[in-house]
């Protein structure tokens, strides 16, 4: 079966909007994707901010912000659409939304851009709320990119992404573990805005700066750090790891970059002494925004030397697109009415079929 979707992401790190019109192909229990279009709608200022202040609205506030992101996004990929001339290709939307509020303690996670707002713009099935069914099964409702992993990835033995939060897969035997692991761009992009950009490319910054000894042990010594997996962090969560070490601190903003670089990269490795593979050598796939990071990519693959690990950093569009492509495949999977959320991965009370399906058109 082929199946050609439009994936949405927005990340913690609030760089834009990805959109990634994908043909997926099912052979046999073998799937394999080709990205046909992809863009990257930066945010305006307006949206950026809103979008970081969510938790703070009123109700009706916020479900008045929930609707018009929605048709937000609904504008977005009519516009795709219109721009990359696929007029009457798109079977379906999936959506990851934005998320804005994550207590799985309590079964509850907020994404915020209403389904029914884009089916109704764009007149396609949406299908949205992706991780809805996973928190009220008792799962963390992430990582839930791990199913992509496993079934578009599998030559890997570990899948790093690296956006506003760095989250880990591991391949262990037949089975899948994966987690949120540190804060990662949302942190990085706020230390480099101090000095009027809006990230440190390349993480130039960061390789002009040296390690602040105790900073690096108070952020590694952060509580979250010794908790069991399945575990993830909200946004608020991994803002709070860098504080006050780093984001309440009066050190040079070079030396604040290079030491959360650092960070990053010991608590991957960290990970990977956790959960070994066994093998002589192990392959590492990296991706997100942080995968352009030349700096912290190099600083990975030292920390990952003496572990045997190898470092991969795929084409720019499996980099920066690969969220939106697997959210084309979780929607592919409930469109099927097939496991899309993994709950070795989560916790859960079991796998799941999640997302709410929501018809554009009649019939």
């Amino acid at each position: 079966m082929v199946y050609k979707v439009i994936g949405l992401m927005s990340g913690s790190s609030l760089d834009g909007l990805d959109i990634a019109f994908v043909q997926l192909e099912e052979i046999r229990g073998q799937w394999t994707y080709q990205v046909l279009h992809a863009d990257c709608i930066t945010y305006t200022d307006e949206w950026a901010n809103s979008l970081k202040h969510v938790a703070q609205l009123s109700v009706p506030d916020f479900l008045r912000l929930h609707t018009a992101y929605g048709r937000y996004l609904g504008e977005a990929v009519n516009q795709f659409i219109a721009d990359k001339n696929i007029e009457h290709q798109v079977q379906f939307i999936a959506t990851h939304g934005h998320t804005v509020f994550h207590e799985p303690q309590h079964n509850t996670t907020g994404q915020i851009g209403d389904g029914a707002s884009i089916a109704a713009i764009t007149g396609l099935p949406v299908i949205s709320d992706l991780r809805a069914l996973d928190i009220a099964l008792g799962g963390q409702g992430a990582p839930i990119v791990p199913i992509g992993d496993k079934l578009l990835f599998g030559q890997y033995d570990y899948l790093l992404n690296i956006g506003g939060i760095a989250n880990i897969t591991v391949k262990n035997g037949d089975g899948i573990i994966a987690y949120d692991v540190c804060p990662a761009n949302q942190v990085l992009n706020t230390l480099a805005q101090r000095t009027g950009k809006t990230m440190d490319e390349g993480g130039e910054i960061a390789a002009s700066g040296t390690m602040l000894t105790g900073v690096l042990a108070d952020l590694n010594n952060d509580a979250y750090y010794t908790q069991s997996a399945p575990k993830s962090l909200s946004n608020e969560a991994a803002i709070q790891i860098a504080f006050p070490a780093l984001l309440e601190s009066e050190h040079a903003v070079n030396d604040m970059l290079h030491t959360m670089v650092l960070h990053i990269a010991e608590q991957v490795a960290n990970a990977v002494r956790q959960y070994p593979t066994g093998k002589e050598q192990s392959m590492m796939l990296v991706t997100g925004g942080g995968a352009f990071n030349t700096f912290l990519v190099e600083k990975l693959q030292q920390a990952l030397d003496g572990l045997n690990v190898q470092v991969t950093v795929p084409d720019a569009d499996t980099i920066m697109y690969k969220e939106a492509i697997v959210m084309a495949l979780i929607g592919a999977l409930r469109w099927r009415e097939e496991t899309n959320v993994l709950a070795s991965v989560t916790g859960a009370s079991r796998d799941s079929i999640g997302g709410a399906l929501w018809m554009g058109h009649s019939y």
